[in-house]
């Protein structure tokens, strides 16, 4: 089965947080990506939990109305030792996600070390060399609130990277093993199984 991706696609990519929410939308067409926007909602003058998750909802329904995206893609909370943080992120998170699927998106998760690897080949790169590496791809300048901007939009283009197909049947085929993925994607691996030898 091949996995057809389309021609266009807008991708969202939101890093959820419970003090600054950092998004960025960047349009794929083929293998090229370009900078549609990118920016933060802050929430560090709202001292109620909930109040910051109602404006996380509302902020991404409107970012996904205003610029209509194919997919959205989360960065997924990371696994820190203090238990209330984890679960406040976790609920911007799913509060994120539900304003995703209350538009019909389909939605990807990553894991904070899965968006670093893709966009600068080191699971543990700091935020500022993600920052330079889409700065270099995209072409852009700095901006307020650089970090938390960029932490969003590395989430889009990491998944732009993994080419999942946007339709709603079309998820990312599994293989049962090495072998029957070779079979399957032999245009693919020829240079690694010439390497091999």
């Amino acid at each position: 089965m091949e996995i057809i991706i389309p021609k266009e696609r807008i991708i969202l990519g939101i890093d959820p947080g419970t003090a600054v929410m950092g998004y960025g939308l960047i349009k794929e067409t083929g293998p090229k990506i370009e900078l549609i926007s990118l920016g933060v909602v802050k929430m560090d003058s709202i001292d109620d939990h909930m109040l910051k998750l109602q404006r996380i909802f509302e902020k991404t329904v409107a970012l996904i109305d205003n610029y209509k995206p194919d997919c959205m893609a989360l960065e997924a909370p990371f696994y820190g030792k203090n238990i209330q943080v984890m679960l406040k992120l976790g609920r911007a998170q799913g509060v994120a996600m539900a304003a995703g699927l209350s538009r019909n998106l389909v939605i990807t998760e990553y894991a904070p070390r899965k968006i670093k690897q893709a966009i600068t080949g080191n699971g543990n790169a700091a935020k500022e060399q993600v920052a330079s590496m889409l700065q270099q791809l995209l072409k852009f300048k700095e901006t307020p609130d650089f970090l938390d901007a960029t932490d969003g939009l590395a989430v889009a283009v990491c998944h732009s990277f993994q080419r999942i197909p946007t339709g709603k049947t079309g998820s990312k085929k599994s293989y049962s093993g090495w072998d029957t993925f070779v079979k399957d994607n032999t245009n693919r691996v020829a240079g690694l199984s010439k390497a091999k030898k």
